[in-house]
């Protein structure tokens, strides 16, 4: 199993074997966001577009004549992992079906009659495509956050939109599907969580113990897509620049979120509260298998949140300052 753990100003491939080898890349450079399947792994980065790895240490950069050099979302498909969707800032998104060889953009996302409302708080003038969702299930079916302003639905591999669909929220910062439940998405936004059980047509929004709701992200045990996590703050400062964050676990319709991760100083949880920003969740590939990412460190659990364990790798002293911008977990 490798994973590849993105924060802002670096990449680690973490080969998760017994001696846990650890390769740096894309030292210094903005990283945005990362995706990965067992032959490669790609990152998308604010100023210098996007890179390609197949070993985790040498990234060339892909795409620089088709995609603009900020980057912002990618994701692999996974119906076949030559396929690659793109978005960046301002929000465009694009297509290539040969590993990155070439690009297609689709224009229909730009033309949606939300568009003229988008707008990226910290950058006014802009908005980028923050998440690319697409259904594990059906190849045709994508879901994209923009940050912010909208959640988009495609049926039709993004040729057309469904536009901020009934009870969607605004400011989609992660969606999250799960493999054996057809027509599940899950939202993490800052105005809030939501769920869907139609493929995103339609949307709930069950809040109760979730006492800090700007949600960054979400995961979903890969055994019960009613087991979902998420990691939260009280507003963007206390994400993202003071450093207070949260992760809270709901089990089945009827249960309410409540905190995990709290018991880090007696060995059985992860860092949370102050000093801690946003983390980023992925699923694994077993039943409560899950990863977390912060600037606290890389960690791991088997149980779905009920203990945590903190990855041995060579940890950057820089990143203990930086925020992490993805995961993702390959192989087995």
């Amino acid at each position: 199993m490798t994973v590849y753990a993105a924060m802002r100003n670096g990449v680690l491939a973490v080969d998760d074997g017994d001696d846990r080898s650890t390769t740096e890349g894309l030292v210094d450079y903005r990283i945005e966001c990362v995706d990965a399947a067992a032959e490669h792994a790609f990152c998308g980065t604010f100023e210098s577009g996007l890179y390609r790895t197949i070993d985790g240490e040498s990234w060339e950069c892909v795409g620089a004549d088709s995609l603009p050099d900020a980057v912002t979302a990618v994701r692999v498909s996974p119906h076949d992992p030559r396929e690659i969707w793109v978005g960046t800032e301002p929000s465009r998104l694009f297509k290539s079906p040969d590993a990155g060889k070439t690009w297609r953009e689709l224009p229909a996302l730009t033309s949606l009659p939300s568009s003229d409302e988008w707008s990226f708080p910290p950058r006014p003038a802009t908005h980028h495509v923050r998440w690319i969702e697409l259904d594990p299930i059906d190849p045709e079916r994508i879901y994209v956050g923009i940050e912010a302003g909208a959640l988009l639905v495609s049926e039709d591999g993004g040729e057309t939109w469904t536009d901020r669909p009934e009870g969607s929220r605004r400011d989609n910062h992660w969606l999250a599907t799960h493999d054996d439940a057809s027509g599940r998405v899950y939202s993490a936004a800052g105005d809030g969580y939501a769920e869907s059980t139609d493929g995103g047509l339609t949307w709930q929004h069950p809040q109760e113990g979730l006492e800090h709701r700007y949600v960054w992200s979400v995961a979903v045990d890969p055994d019960d897509p009613d087991t979902v996590l998420v990691a939260a703050a009280s507003g963007a400062n206390s994400a993202h620049r003071v450093g207070e964050s949260y992760v809270y676990r709901k089990r089945g319709e009827d249960d309410d979120w409540s905190r995990v991760g709290d018991g880090y100083e007696s060995g059985a949880g992860l860092p949370t509260g102050q000093g801690t920003y946003r983390y980023v969740l992925s699923s694994g590939r077993g039943a409560g298998e899950l990863w977390a990412l912060s600037n606290t460190g890389l960690f791991h659990t088997v149980n779905a949140g009920d203990s945590w364990e903190r990855v041995g790798v060579a940890w950057p002293g820089r990143f203990d300052d930086a925020t992490a911008r993805g995961l993702a977990v390959v192989g087995e």
